[in-house]
């Protein structure tokens, strides 16, 4: 298999801190949010400085719908979690109107993407390799049958926004799926099999295939090219040629663009926002492209995001831009705004239409001291990062380096992720101790098994942890964390070093929010309190839902917690 960490080489927000009085005193958050009388549209436009994404493998989640687990022919011959497992997003639909992942705090939900597969497999020494994963596409233009229809799509983001949860999609403008058997090459003017990537400079890291057999878009290419055949008579034989090719000639005639492979991409990917109402795209493979395609691509994402807001106004749950969020292999937040590219060279991504990129040192940071990685993340998005943010990530589909594989601390981990200055990523599954080093895979593929949800039902130990123990511990800081956007997006202060307390203020025209937070408290231990709530007379701890009085700023707590949460009771 064409391994997804090779493709990178030596991994995925986000906070704008606003210094603020010391001496204000603070009650419960103004909710960003206008009521139209049928509806109430969320204008946080900030919202990705201080949210919770949850990224999840769409084929590995939840099996809603069976009748279409066996998708053009696929069968699940494949090696180890290398073939589709029959999610689909009829599962997600089901997990997101039970209120899953409200329960976790979430406020944006990032599936892979949703489009055809190649429908054969590959073989590079691991087996037979299947593209359940999504990074392999066939046609951009429409889903892949094996995680549902069209308007199966469309009811999952109907149902994701009616629960007030963005939907972000995942979008490839690097490359396309692999030949094989039973699918067509792409012709040699779209695509470039060779050289293979060296990574010496910028040249040999965006011209050129990430892995030998990975065909490389032509995305510098800045002329006309027809369209493959392949795709023609694949439209033509399923009814849609016409369709498509009016979508097309409308694209390019409102921008006047060369209809060239990258413009192709660009149009397909802003059909989906235009027709879905998608909130926001994670950028692929965002080093291996010239860095001047992903601020075209926000245009016109913008553009189709605007479109479906005039068109689908009893649909409208968002009144914020468009969101979009890089993966720049390696970068971390210490870059700041300047990433760093293989053989040194610099690109200020963050002027290429990124409002977030991944950051890739966080999952190396949380080994550091809480209060040193807090107040060095605060003084980053606060002074350099001013206006832009990251998205702190523990684990990932491809990232071998992932955090605590293990699963050793599953509620430290919750700790470090949720309470960081920035915005969060949630892995599927670690929130539930998934296993993610399965002994028979190989490779990226441990990363990727199936979601986890008998270790639920069981009551599974996971570090000797029952498993739902573990996720109600993400749920209660999930939750915090989304009630109160000063966690993600305010200024961070120690207040003790034993037992560790500090707080988060935050204070902007929409917005005033503070918070007090306590890890690892014993009973009867103190907290002061006084300058963050100094006219409180009891505060509320959101973990243990206590009320708790307090006296000359100080509060005691009443019994021990890995957590005391504590916010403003609106008295």
């Amino acid at each position: 298999m064409f391994n997804r960490v090779w493709l990178k080489q030596p991994l995925r927000a986000i906070a704008l801190a606003l210094l603020l009085s010391h001496s204000a005193a603070f009650s419960a958050p103004v909710a960003a949010s206008v009521n139209t009388g049928s509806m109430e549209i969320n204008t946080d436009a900030d919202w990705w400085k201080h949210g919770t994404v949850y990224f999840v493998l769409t084929d590995r989640f939840v099996n809603g719908d069976k009748s279409n687990d066996a998708a053009y022919g696929r069968q699940k011959d494949g090696a180890p979690l290398r073939y589709f497992m029959g999610g689909d997003f009829a599962g997600l639909t089901k997990k997101i109107r039970e209120g899953y992942f409200n329960a976790l705090g979430v406020t944006a939900l990032w599936v892979t993407p949703p489009v055809e597969q190649i429908h054969g497999y590959t073989d590079e020494g691991t087996g037979k390799s299947y593209g359940f994963h999504g990074y392999w596409a066939r046609d951009f233009t429409t889903t892949d049958r094996a995680l549902g229809s069209e308007e199966a799509f469309r009811e999952m983001v109907d149902a994701a926004h009616e629960k007030g949860i963005r939907v972000l999609l995942d979008v490839v403008m690097n490359h396309v799926g692999p030949v094989t058997t039973q699918d067509s090459a792409w012709p040699q003017e779209w695509v470039r099999d060779e050289p293979v990537c060296s990574y010496r400079d910028i040249p040999t890291t965006v011209s050129c295939a990430l892995v030998k057999g990975l065909p490389d878009i032509r995305t510098e290419m800045l002329t006309n090219v027809a369209l493959p055949p392949f795709l023609l008579k694949k439209w033509q034989e399923e009814g849609r040629l016409q369709q498509q090719m009016q979508s097309l000639d409308a694209f390019f005639q409102r921008y006047q663009f060369a209809r060239a492979p990258r413009y192709y991409l660009m149009s397909w990917h802003a059909d989906w926002v235009r027709r879905f109402g998608i909130d926001g795209f994670r950028a692929d493979t965002v080093k291996h492209v010239e860095p001047e395609l992903w601020a075209e691509l926000k245009r016109v994402a913008s553009d189709a995001y605007a479109e479906w807001k005039k068109n689908n106004p009893q649909k409208v749950r968002f009144g914020t831009p468009f969101y979009m969020v890089g993966e720049a292999y390696g970068y971390g937040i210490q870059q700041r705004k300047l990433f760093q590219m293989d053989g040194g060279s610099k690109l200020a991504l963050f002027d290429a239409g990124f409002d977030a990129l991944i950051n890739f040192s966080f999952r190396s940071d949380i080994s550091k001291d809480a209060e040193v990685q807090f107040s060095e993340y605060q003084q980053f998005l606060s002074k350099d990062l001013q206006g832009v943010s990251v998205l702190n990530y523990l684990a990932s589909h491809d990232d071998e380096h992932s955090f605590d594989r293990q699963r050793k601390f599953p509620l430290m981990a919750a700790e470090r992720l949720l309470l960081s200055p920035g915005a969060a990523q949630i892995y599927y599954g670690d929130e539930s101790g998934r296993n993610m080093d399965d002994p028979e895979a190989i490779g990226d593929a441990k990363l990727r098994s199936p979601m986890n949800w008998d270790d639920l039902t069981q009551k599974t130990r996971i570090a000797g942890i029952p498993a739902p123990q573990i996720l109600k511990h993400w749920q209660l800081l999930g939750q915090f964390r989304q009630r109160h956007p000063a966690i993600g997006a305010g200024v961070h202060q120690q207040i003790s070093s034993l037992p560790y307390v500090f707080s988060r203020r935050l204070s902007t025209i929409n917005t005033k929010d503070a918070v007090v937070i306590a890890l690892d408290v014993n009973a009867g231990q103190r907290i002061f309190v006084g300058d963050v709530f100094p006219a409180a007379q009891r505060l509320k701890d959101f973990y243990s839902k206590q009320l708790l009085p307090v006296k000359d700023g100080y509060l005691t707590v009443l019994s021990a917690s890995r957590a005391v949460l504590l916010e403003g009771v609106n008295e």
